[in-house]
């Protein structure tokens, strides 16, 4: 398994720099990614409830794999990327 931290990023070897600014969890479009098990979504649903006392939430968006016996897919992966400067992971049962 890899844990990806995106503050620091992977980088190959010689490969292009990139600058990467830290995520603004206050502002930031945030993907709330569920693992498709039982509860996730309800434990999603809590966090951004606890979110929106803190920040707008109208650009926090759910996310799901289509199964939670599979990997997620690298297109969603990378719509993740694409969409959003954070992601928050319900991986647990």
């Amino acid at each position: 398994m890899r844990i990806y931290n995106p503050g620091f990023a992977l980088a190959a070897a010689g490969g292009e720099k990139i600058d990467l600014k830290p995520v603004d969890w206050k502002s930031d479009a945030i993907a709330l990614f569920s693992n498709s098990k039982p509860n996730a979504r309800e434990l999603l649903d809590g966090l951004k409830a606890k979110l929106s006392g803190l920040r707008t939430v109208t650009n926090i968006d759910y996310v799901a794999k289509n199964s939670a016996s599979q990997p997620a897919p690298s297109d969603l992966i990378e719509k993740v990327a694409a969409n959003y400067r954070g992601a928050l992971l319900a991986i647990a049962d």
